[in-house]
């Protein structure tokens, strides 16, 4: 017979609360308390990794610690963290909300700041231009726009919408004064002549409209132009530039010589009067119209093949992929038909219309600053969009036929800031539906005082009041907010948060212990601390996600989930221990104020078929006991399921506790889930399942696209919305601009710049001119109109107009320029040589500009060749010096301009509908930006396409190395959590493999892999942790073989996994009222698949994978398959002051002088090890003066009729040893007498009395009741007395007690011992 199947501790005396408590220790020995575990090794009685559980006692000394600290000063603490946690909301106040797109959404880091980061720095914007765009579609997707009525209800919404005003700083504003248009000659002396050039000249407006006469209704101006001594008044309807010029050379005595060579290198010609009417019947088509009065409509469609021209056909060419969308053609190429209609009003970008009104006596009295002009156009903006919206509720007649979408930078910025703004409704609902499921899962009608409703509803409500703490530290921190961290960021933290409660009300359960909320934190805090920690650093890892919109939203979740954990391990145990108060007064869970006291009527136990009470040897059934050997007290059932199973021959399960709900996921995860899914088939077919779903996600990865369409950052509802379905669908057209910097001699270089802009004709998806080229850039364009010059030039001096030393009165103006042009040296200290004249050239027959001279030419080209300046979009940095052409001024001199820093050359791009093309657009070009970089120039590219999908390019390595860090990171926590590497590695396995079939459940919901599916994957690494850890933490913890401990592993973890998982979800549900589809789709629905996968895989493929591979328990005893052995009671010590006995280490303290009543199993009067006095060794510490055994021997007997009954097989007890373990050791030995030791015969008769308790009661009454004999007792000599006295004081005292041994056969002689020190 073992040793320790002896009694070694007292009884629980009834306490049927600590049962399910104490019986932990047998069975989840480190888990309950890692410093027993330690104990059981070193005294030999187990195996096991003694530094593991060392460090695991280490930790649970701290919890322990802590849950003390905080249950003593339960008030104070709930009251520091009201203060704390409103202090901090109150930081909400100065919460800023970031809304524009080009602060959202751009990435961080990189090559692509530090571009955007120099054009600022050069020429102080981001942005080389501002669009306002309208698309027309027709409702019917098979009918086409190419026929006159869809492009005059384009006219007429776009004639009033360009009309509109707005009133700010007491000025008004319209389009003339913000768009974007060609500059006017200037001219010195002749002021009203430059005014004249200045009201005729347009805005620029690429509109499908230019092909016809009709587009000159959107040119104005106006009012009509008065030219003086000509009675006409100009308007672009009526105008012809050509004839106009003519007559006005006529009739006024101006040199228009400069305005005709600005009209000529424009290719100003008739204007609008010689392009067909789309009305031929309209009375004010002119008569020039190719189609006036014609009967038959034009043919729009042939008209529109090509594109078409504004009124400086030579600068304004409208390629037809940007003004006809969904086009379809003939053999010839030609439009057959297309589905959409698309026109673009250039606007200045702030900083130009800024510079362009700074001397203006129209803003002198404003103070005119960069930001009011943004201001005065975003305001523009919204009132173009508001006109639109307008004319379509008045206009029935195209909006019955068209949908019309008005799409701006100012409105997406105003739509985002709209919708950025959390939904208050929706928390609301959110809170209010958790709540309440934590109020029905935590109720108990039928034990109301061990109800947690109350204490459930109050840790939601907490997880509330610390997840708005946690944004407002965020606020106070300077993090800005955005739509992704408003609209998710509260749900998100209210799941997961509350998750660490069910966990704590999951352990609250279990006692009534009065130092219950040390015991909460020593048990489940290291999983709690474990899954925030985790979750935390998975939202700070994915805060290396260079998108500024999720770095925010990654840094403000994991401060919320610190606050949360905080939250969790300080203040809501603070909570348990005040309603341990009211549980401990016996009050109802709800309304506990208003009912009266609950009685809990007496349970008796019904009797079991057999009895294995501290069965040690297993197998070994019970035997009968003496006739007339009665029990005195009948023992309440226990509390825990595993004490509570009374397994009949069948197997069947009876019993249960009526204290617990009808329904418990523990019990249901112990007798029914666990065992379930231990069967073979079960197994094979789950496992063959996760096989299979984890290859075919895996292939289905393998297709996984890239990309996070801007439409899906607009809000559904919205027309914005609709514009960019329409654009990215039917148009797919961009603009981009290809910049060269500074530290680059331009001069020198110019045949390096030409190959760089002739390498773009091999990008696809670059729109190319009529002759398959590409448009020309501003070097070009500046070499040409220098040929021009130097052409005019050769022809005038051989005419003999001009000289070495001059020219003469019939010289032109362009010749007596190239003349001053040719004679620039370059050199500032002598800027002018006219021997120059014979020898020097313009541009060379290579096509080189004099490159001594270039940056003097330059100064010129800009100034006096405005138009094509401007139409060259090169935007040359520093600005061109100024120099205005005089014919008759004699200073050759003309100054130098400085060394360009930056320059730009535009493209405009085509055919981009999806993210894949983007990617291979911007994989291309990137690779000729890097290879001329390589030749010596210096140049990058720009535009929307690399602001919003250059993090694609290096996402998927980027999303790789952090994962791999992430993981790297999660196995070394969670072996120093498990403290098992194999263990640590099958969790990592576990979460790759989730991971996988994550990829593979984006594939086919249609999800592409972005920014967003990125974070959300590094967090369900946290997540999928948080689920297998506390899983395999119960497995390490228990004892037994794998199949045991999973399923004590499973009944430990079920409960919280599926509370938190379902309080998750409903959590994430929430998200789908968004109004952003991005949050709908990237964070709703993927977290649900991570859910879905994380449930399936944590619940039922991991169990099976650790009943099949799992790693040996961290405590392995070696005296019992399934328990460890009854380990030493706990010391006690008792303050004689105060009357009281407390435990040292954990047990409850007690009061008065409780009788205590201890259990002996009855032995084998032949077994030799009966007679064996086992000494344990002096490891434990007892403050109690005596240890008293009451002698009750002569009690009354009650009859119970046979609840102890059964001998044979039909009498065993068919349980495992370990369901029916004695109450441990850990218990202490409470109440106490403080009475003298006894005497010797009474000792004897408290054994007696102990040994005769635990026999079953003789089917029949007998008439004279003999005690047992007294077989054996542990002997355990020393005794330290240690006294604390309330002036913190402590005294200690050791002595050995003076105990005799006796062992009594009737009829025999007495043997006693007796140890005397």
């Amino acid at each position: 017979m073992d040793r320790d199947s002896l009694p070694r501790v007292p009884d629980t005396h009834g306490d049927v609360v600590d049962e399910k408590l104490f019986s932990d220790l047998y069975i989840r020995t480190s888990w309950v308390d890692a410093q027993v575990a330690l104990d059981q090794i070193d005294k030999g009685k187990a195996r096991g990794s003694r530094t593991a559980i060392y460090l695991r006692s280490v930790f649970q000394s701290h919890l322990e610690t802590l849950g003390s600290s905080v249950q003593k000063h339960a008030g104070k603490v709930l009251f520091v963290a009201i203060l704390v946690l409103s202090t901090f909301c109150v930081g909400l106040k100065s919460a800023q909300i970031h809304s524009k797109v080009h602060q959202l959404w751009i990435q961080e880091g990189g090559r692509l700041e530090a571009e955007l980061a120099y054009t600022q720095k050069t020429i102080g914007e981001d942005e080389s231009a501002t669009h306002q765009l309208l698309i027309q579609t027709t409702h019917d997707p098979n009918a086409s726009v190419l026929h006159p009525q869809a492009l005059l209800a384009h006219l007429d919404v776009l004639v009033k919408a360009t009309a509109v005003k707005v009133h700010l700083y007491d000025t008004e504003w319209g389009l003339r004064d913000m768009c974007n248009k060609p500059s006017a000659p200037s001219f010195e002396g002749t002021y009203y002549v430059e005014q004249i050039l200045r009201h005729l000249i347009p805005c620029s407006i690429i509109t499908p409209l230019d092909c016809f006469w009709e587009g000159s209704q959107l040119l104005g101006p106006e009012s009509a132009v008065v030219i003086p001594g000509i009675e006409q008044r100009l308007l672009w309807t009526t105008l012809n530039p050509s004839s106009v010029m003519q007559y006005m050379k006529q009739k006024l005595s101006f040199d228009f010589e400069t305005v005709e060579q600005y009209m000529k290198r424009a290719a100003i010609g008739s204007g609008y009067m010689e392009k067909p009417c789309l009305n031929p019947q309209n009375p004010n088509c002119p008569n020039t119209a190719p189609n006036k009065n014609s009967s038959q409509p034009p043919d729009v469609g042939a008209i529109l093949s090509g594109g078409c021209y504004g009124y400086a056909a030579k600068y304004m060419h409208w390629p037809e992929e940007l003004i006809v969308g969904g086009a379809k053609r003939n053999r010839s190429g030609h439009l057959r038909k297309a589905q959409a209609l698309q026109t673009v009003v250039q606007l200045m970008t702030e900083k130009e219309m800024y510079d362009q009104w700074y001397d203006n006596y129209k803003v002198h009295h404003l103070g005119w600053t960069q930001e009011k002009a943004a201001e005065v156009l975003n305001a523009w903006q919204r009132n173009f969009s508001r006109e639109v919206e307008q004319l379509l509720r008045k206009q029935s007649r195209i909006s019955a036929n068209y949908d019309i979408y008005v799409f701006s930078s100012a409105a997406l910025d105003d739509i985002l800031a709209k919708f950025s703004h959390p939904s208050a409704l929706s928390i609301v609902i959110g809170v209010a539906v958790t709540v309440l499921y934590a109020f029905c899962t935590l109720l108990r009608w039928r034990d109301p005082v061990r109800g947690q409703s109350s204490v459930g509803v109050a840790g939601v409500l907490l997880m509330c009041f610390s997840t708005a703490a946690g944004l407002g530290l965020s606020a106070l921190l300077g993090i800005v907010f955005n739509a992704a961290s408003t609209q998710v960021v509260p749900f998100l933290a209210l799941g997961l948060g509350v998750d660490h409660i069910f966990m704590l009300t999951a352990a609250y359960a279990e006692s009534n212990r009065r130092e219950q909320t040390k015991l909460i934190l020593k048990k489940v805090g290291p999983s709690i601390l474990f899954g925030a920690c985790s979750t935390a650093g998975s939202f700070f890892a994915a805060a290396f996600i260079p998108v500024p919109a999720l770095k925010v939203f990654c840094l403000q979740a994991a401060i919320v989930m610190c606050s949360n954990l905080a939250a969790a391990l300080l203040v809501f145990p603070a909570m348990i221990s005040l309603d341990l108060r009211r549980r401990t007064a016996g009050r109802a869970d709800i309304f506990c104020c208003c009912f009266p006291v609950w009685k809990e009527q007496p349970k008796v136990a019904p009797p079991p078929q057999g009895l294995a009470l501290n069965n040690n040897n297993g197998g070994r059934g019970t035997r009968h006991h003496p006739k007339g050997c009665n029990n005195n007290r009948v023992p309440l059932p226990a509390q825990n399921p595993l004490l509570e199973q009374r397994t009949q021959a069948g197997g069947r399960t009876v019993g249960s506790s009526n204290s617990l709900a009808s329904f418990s996921l523990a019990n249901f995860a112990f007798e029914h889930y666990t065992p379930f899914l231990m069967r073979s088939w079960v197994k094979f077919l789950a496992v063959m399942g996760f096989l299979a779903a984890l290859i075919s996600s895996l292939y289905a990865s393998t297709r996984l696209q890239d990309g996070l369409d801007i439409i899906d950052l607009v809000p559904k509802s919205s027309s914005e919305h609709k514009f960019l379905d329409a654009q990215t669908r039917l148009f797919g057209f961009y603009s981009m601009y290809a910049v060269t910097q500074g530290n680059f001699e331009y001069p020198t270089q110019q045949q390096l710049l030409r190959d760089y802009h002739d390498s773009f004709v091999r990008v696809p998806h670059v729109i190319k001119n009529d002759n398959g080229g590409l448009p020309d850039f501003w070097l070009l364009l500046f070499r040409e109109w220098l040929t021009n010059l130097q052409n005019t030039f050769d022809e005038e001096i051989r005419d003999g107009r001009l000289t070495k030393e001059c020219w003469f009165p019939n010289a032109s103006s362009d010749a007596i320029l190239a003349y001053k042009l040719i004679v620039q040296t370059g050199h500032v200290d002598n800027p002018v040589d006219k021997d120059l004249v014979v020898t020097n050239r313009l541009v060379n027959s290579d096509g080189i500009i004099n490159p001594k001279a270039f940056y003097n030419y330059l100064s010129a080209w800009a100034t006096n060749d405005v138009f094509a300046y401007g139409a060259s979009q090169g935007k040359l940095y520093p600005e061109p010096r100024q120099y205005f052409h005089q014919p008759a001024e004699y200073d050759l001199k003309i100054p130098k301009s400085l060394p360009l820093v930056y320059a730009q050359m535009p493209f405009y791009l085509h055919g981009l509908t999806d993210t894949s093309q983007i990617k291979t657009l911007i994989g291309h070009i990137r690779d000729l930006s890097v290879k001329f970089e390589g030749f010596g120039l210096p140049n990058y590219p720009s535009g929307i396409p690399f602001i919003f999908w250059e993090q694609y390019m290096t996402l998927r390595s980027s999303l790789a190395m952090i994962l791999a860090c992430v993981f790297l990171a999660a196995l070394v926590l969670v072996s120093l959590l498990l403290l098992s590497v194999w263990a640590a590695f099958l969790v990592i396995l576990s979460v790759l493999a989730s991971l996988a079939q994550i990829f593979g459940a984006m594939t086919l919901l249609g999800i592409k892999l972005s920014a967003i599916p990125a974070v959300i994957l590094i967090l369900s690494v946290g997540m999928m942790l948080c689920f297998n850890v506390l899983i395999s933490l119960g497995f390490m913890t228990s004892v037994g073989n794998r199949q045991r401990r999973v399923q004590l592993s499973m009944q430990m973890s079920l409960g919280p996994l599926v509370h938190g998982m379902l309080t998750s979800g409903v959590a994430v549900f929430m998200l789908s009222t968004s109004p952003f589809e991005f949050v709908i789709r990237h964070f709703c629905w993927l977290l649900l698949v991570v859910l879905c996968v994380g449930a399936c895989n944590s619940l039922v493929v991991f169990p099976i994978l650790l009943s099949m591979l799992g790693p040996e328990a961290e405590l392995v005893p070696l005296e019992h398959p399934d328990r460890i052995s009854t380990p030493s009671p706990l010391p006690v010590r008792s303050s004689k002051r105060s009357g009281k006995s407390y435990v040292v280490q954990g047990s409850r303290s007690s009061r008065g002088s409780c009788k205590s009543h201890h259990h002996h199993n009855y032995k084998d009067v032949n077994d030799p090890s009966l007679t064996t006095i086992t000494e344990e060794p002096q490891s434990w510490k007892s403050s109690n003066s005596s240890i008293q055994m009451p002698n009750d021997w002569n009690a009354p007997l009650p009859n119970y009729g046979g609840y102890h009954g059964g001998g044979g097989a039909g009498g065993r007890d068919s349980r495992p040893a370990s369901y029916a373990a004695p109450p441990p050791a850990y218990h202490k030995a409470a109440a106490q007498h403080p009475h003298p030791h006894p005497h010797p015969q009474q000792q004897q008769q408290q054994h007696q009395h102990q040994h005769q308790h635990q026999q079953p009661p003789p089917p029949f009454p007998a008439a004279t009741v003999y005690p047992p004999e007294l077989q054996s007792i542990v002997v355990q000599p020393e005794v330290t007395v240690e006294t604390t006295h309330s002036d913190s004081n402590t005294t200690k005292v050791t002595a050995t007690a003076n105990i005799k041994v006796e062992l009594v056969t009737p009829g025999r002689a007495v043997r006693s011992y007796n140890f005397t020190s």
